[in-house]
């Protein structure tokens, strides 16, 4: 089982290196290629996504590039999580393909939806900022 994506994986490495290097105002997809070695093509997409959802801001023209529309401290793990994976949810009970019969009473389903609930406030704890340490925000 994959829990992270490779979109989201490649979304929140490009977030943490903009963030370690907040000097530099506006990244480029070339700068952040070249940093963390990940396919331009893939990263392209995913920053214009990022852009799209409200936590980049995309600038155009020679000096262009992308920067935080939100800062670093309100940017969540989960926020990326669901741009590209949907809700977290570790009881999406398929069988075959269908919803499976017994989800209404499968005593499994209940302990795992619990489980899900404490997965989710946990990853709502955290943000960008919180793993590199930041103290104030970095935008």
């Amino acid at each position: 089982m994959n829990f992270i994506s490779r979109d989201t994986d490649y979304a929140w490495r490009a977030l943490m290196f903009m963030a370690k290097n907040p000097g530099e105002g506006v990244i480029t997809v070339d700068e952040i290629v070249q940093e963390e070695g990940l396919p331009e093509r893939f990263l392209r997409r995913i920053v214009q996504e990022l852009a799209k959802k409200g936590i980049l801001v995309s600038r155009k023209g020679k000096k262009g590039g992308f920067s935080f529309l939100r800062s670093a401290g309100k940017i969540r793990l989960t926020d990326i999580i669901e741009i590209f994976q949907g809700k977290i949810d570790l009881t999406n009970c398929l069988l075959k393909g269908r919803v499976c019969p017994n989800v209404k009473r499968c005593a499994l389903r209940r302990k795992l939806q619990s489980i899900s609930k404490s997965v989710d406030k946990e990853l709502r704890g955290i943000t960008i900022a919180s793993l590199l340490g930041i103290k104030g925000d970095v935008k």
